[in-house]
């Protein structure tokens, strides 16, 4: 498989920077949790999420303190590496556009800009393997800058393709109004309920 645009642009070091940029961000008391905030703010009590692309899993870990069940999931070794330093979750190496854990969650999380660093053409593959990981009615979570070949319009039709249901759009993580020319976009999606 053709590497990701992660790999092209970073080397270990370079993701070994990025794991020690966040712990001193971190132990400063930086505010690094506006993702969890939102996201909890979607979930019901004790869910189970996948923290898909998790990077260092700031984000997975603190869903954890509060009080979800929390898988996360990422290719860079350095990453789940560091991942694994956060002892109240389950942490997978994998690629995600061949991810296949044999469960299905309440919520998929891709923040961090996961979705433009993946290998160009392989995004539709890897949202239709993390819609297989979403339970039937769970939320898809999404988040990357816009200036980037990987566009939202082309997100948006790789959402449609994979199933899932476009919900809202934010230009923050804090809910700021969607706009044309904001440079960041988090999306909200979900899987089809199942008919009853």
């Amino acid at each position: 498989m053709a590497p990701t645009r992660w790999q092209i642009d970073n080397t270990e070091d370079q993701s070994r920077k990025y794991v020690e940029r966040f712990a001193r961000l971190q132990a400063r008391g930086v505010d690094l949790h506006g993702e969890a905030r939102m996201v909890d703010a979607l979930l019901a009590p004790g869910s189970s999420v996948l923290d898909a692309g998790c990077g260092t899993a700031r984000l997975g870990a603190e869903l954890a303190r509060r009080g979800h069940r929390v898988t996360a999931v990422d290719l860079d070794p350095v990453f789940v590496e560091a991942a694994r330093e956060h002892t109240d979750l389950t942490v997978h190496q994998a690629d995600l556009t061949e991810l296949d854990l044999g469960e299905t969650f309440d919520a998929v999380v891709v923040a961090g800009n996961v979705m433009v660093f993946m290998t160009p053409g392989t995004e539709r593959s890897a949202l239709e393997r993390m819609t297989a990981h979403l339970k039937p009615g769970g939320v898809f979570v999404a988040g990357f800058a816009t200036d980037r070949e990987y566009t939202v319009e082309k997100f948006d039709a790789d959402l449609k393709s994979a199933g899932l249901l476009h919900e809202h759009r934010f230009s923050t993580w804090d809910l700021r109004p969607w706009h044309e020319s904001a440079d960041w976009a988090v999306t909200v999606a979900r899987a089809p309920a199942l008919l009853t």
